[in-house]
Order: C-alpha cells, then sequence, then structure tokens
C-alpha cells in the first residue's frame, strides 16, 4: 500500500494484493485482483472447513499451471460455501492470473497464447482521464485538468480516451452536457472518447435526457450511467440510447454476465479481470460476447499486473475494440509507476503484441519489501 493514500477519493491503484505462485524450479507467477487486500488474504489463508469450504493450496500445491481452466473449475468448486460471486471469485482470479503467468514462463510463451492465440496482429489501449474527485476544486480547475492530462495522453501516443464526469453535485444535467461537448472539442474529431458518468443517475429517463443530447460527440460508449445492480434500468436505457450502453464493471464470471446482457441489453461488458474470474473466465466470458452481439471493455483501473492482463486479453480475445490502460505517464501513482516492468511503448494509438513469457512483467521486489503491510520481508 502507498503511504500517502487518499481515503475519500476513488484511486484504486493505491494498494493491491499480490498472489504470488511458485514452480518446484524456483519459477514464479503473480496476479492480483481489485479487492481489500486484506481481507482477500484472509480468504486465501482460511483452514478447510469441508470439501465446499476448502484451503486453496490444497488445490493447488502439486498442479501444472498448464491446466488454469481446469483449476479455476477446482478453485471455484471447493470455495462454493464462502465464495462465489464475491470475494472468493476475486480470490480465484489473481490465482487464475499467476497460473497463466507461471506456465507461460514454464512453457516460454506469452501468456495470450495460453488463452488460444492473438486474434489481432497489436493491440488498442485507451487512456483513461481521472482529474480525481474534487476536494474543493471548481469545475473550472477539473477541466483544466481533464485537458492537460488529454493532452499528455495524446502526446504520449494514445487515439482513444474515457473523460471520466464523476462531478456530483458540482453540475446539474444541464451543465454536464455542455462539459462533454467541451471535452470532445478539446479532443478534435480523430481520436475515440468513451465518457464514465460514475453511477450519476437512479433513474433511466435522467441518463436518456443527457445521452440524447450529446448524441453529435460520437461517443464510443457510455459507461456507469445508472446503478450497477439495475438491470431492468440499463436494458430501457439500453434499447432508447443513441450510445451504447455499458455495465458489468463488479460482474462476476459468465453466469452474472449473462445476467446483463439477456436481462441489462448492454451493448458493452466491463468485468474486471482480477476481479471477474481471471484469464480463463475473461476469455469464457468473451465468446459469450460473441453470440450475444455485444463487447467486451474489462474495467482496469489497477497496478501494471491489471494494464498486462489487459493486454493478453485483448490480444486473444476479438469482441474488444479497446482496452481500458491506466498510463504512468498520464496519472501519477507510485504503484502503477513503479511495482512492474517494462511498460510498453503506445504509437499512433496501438501497442505491440506482448513477446515475453507469461504475463511479461518483472515484479519490483525492492518496492514491495519497502511497502508490504504484512510485516514480512
Amino acid at each position: 500500500a502507498t503511504p500517502d493514500a487518499i481515503a475519500d477519493d476513488l484511486d484504486g491503484t493505491t494498494d493491491t494484493v499480490i498472489v504470488r505462485l511458485t514452480d518446484e524450479a524456483g519459477r514464479t507467477g503473480i496476479g492480483e485482483t481489485d479487492a481489500p487486500p486484506h481481507v482477500v488474504k484472509a480468504f486465501l489463508e482460511m483452514p478447510t472447513a469441508h470439501l465446499w469450504s476448502r484451503n486453496v493450496n490444497e488445490v493447488l500445491i502439486g498442479a501444472d499451471p498448464i491446466e488454469a481452466t481446469g483449476l479455476w473449475q477446482k478453485l471455484y468448486d471447493g470455495t462454493f460455501w464462502p465464495g462465489r460471486r464475491g470475494l472468493g471469485i476475486h480470490a480465484i482470479s489473481a490465482i487464475d492470473i499467476a497460473l497463466y503467468d507461471l506456465a507461460g514462463k514454464q512453457h516460454d510463451v506469452p501468456a495470450y497464447k495460453l488463452m488460444g492465440g492473438a486474434r489481432r496482429d497489436r493491440v488498442r489501449p485507451y487512456c483513461t482521464i481521472f482529474p480525481g474527485m474534487a476536494h474543493g476544486r471548481s469545475i473550472e480547475e477539473l477541466m483544466k485538468e481533464i485537458g492537460r492530462k488529454f493532452e499528455a495522453a495524446i502526446d504520449h501516443g494514445f487515439r482513444a480516451v474515457k473523460m471520466e464526469v464523476l462531478f456530483d453535485d458540482l453540475v446539474t444535467d444541464r451543465a454536464l452536457v455542455k462539459l462533454i461537448q467541451r471535452g470532445r472539442k478539446m479532443l478534435g474529431d480523430d481520436i475515440l472518447m468513451a465518457v464514465d458518468f460514475g453511477y450519476r443517475w437512479h433513474n433511466w429517463h435522467d441518463a436518456l435526457w443527457v445521452l440524447d443530447r450529446i448524441r453529435d460527440c460520437d461517443i464510443l460508449f457510455a459507461e456507469a450511467t445508472l446503478q450497477h445492480d439495475d438491470l431492468d434500468g440499463h436494458a430501457e436505457l439500453s434499447r432508447r440510447s443513441p450510445i451504447r450502453i455499458g455495465g458489468a464493471e463488479a460482474a462476476a464470471t459468465r453466469f452474472e454476465i449473462r445476467e446483463w446482457l439477456t436481462r441489462g441489453k448492454v451493448g458493452v461488458v466491463q468485468p474486471n479481470i482480477g476481479r471477474g474470474g481471471g484469464l480463463t473466465e475473461i476469455r469464457r466470458i468473451a465468446d459469450l460476447c460473441e453470440l450475444h452481439g455485444a463487447e467486451v471493455v474489462p474495467h482496469g483501473w489497477k497496478t501494471g499486473i491489471t494494464s498486462a492482463c489487459g493486454r493478453h486479453f485483448h490480444a486473444a480475445c476479438a469482441p474488444s475494440p479497446v482496452f481500458e490502460y491506466v498510463s504512468p505517464k498520464v496519472f501519477d501513482s507510485l504503484l502503477r509507476r513503479e511495482l512492474v516492468s517494462p511498460e510498453p511503448a503506445v504509437k499512433d494509438g496501438y501497442m505491440a503484441l506482448p513477446d515475453r513469457p507469461g504475463l511479461g512483467i518483472d515484479l519490483n521486489e525492492d518496492l514491495v519489501k519497502r511497502l508490504r503491510t504484512d510485516g514480512k520481508s
């Protein structure tokens, strides 16, 4: 955890829990989840109570990482009672990511090849533009910061961005329309632009009023419009909106995503790879979306481990126009900047396919030792 975390902000990069798997030859694979680290740690270390509530080590020790999908099912079945769609799936996600990292290193192939191979010859990230919560700043100060980050993203090669408009009661809906239009003018017509509304509305009528008025802004998708569990509201909004509706960033497994597709009728699902089931499950979610004519754009606001997962997911999964990328050159975060390396270059909106084994990243052991919160070194 970083020592300067701000509790009343929304920065998921301030802490993480790292799961590390080690094989008999001493090779390691790492993963993470975007969930409370100490709680995940407790879940992974809980003793076995019965067949539906097992300690994960009993499943993993002696297993072969190349069998990640089979191990996923054993972990899923073995943690049925305390797990399922919440914390248990978050913990399994971190383990699953580490399995792909380790198996890739054992077999000297990038993780995306273990997911079935490349479906494209390069990957396309979008840069999330988050000015932080207001904390006493005016809307003009926030827009100035957004403009600065727009310029930084474009200067560093991005050609797709997401404008975060978590302005709460600083602005009315009518004023919000003008701010989004202003954001589009800042970017020009050639940059892909999505908008994250931060769960602003409690009914689809209000959301639709705004979306109708920004229909000419060429918005790739509208994220977090309604309250997360309002699937019927999402369905109504999706049916009427001129802009594709995204949702499901807190959803877990293909089973919950199926509800978002069949009942919520969203055009874009956004589960976090480190929360929704790992690389094994995001691959199956992508297959499901292909059948439903929907797209997958995973939530990815975490450290460079999650960013690496995004690259491999996007390489291997077809129904994905872009993937979320927190750039350490645009958003200042100690863990995002220094926890892992190397950081791939973005050129004309794209990154090259990963070519190193596993996730293709190295953990900064000195930083881990310095920032650990469990007293171990």
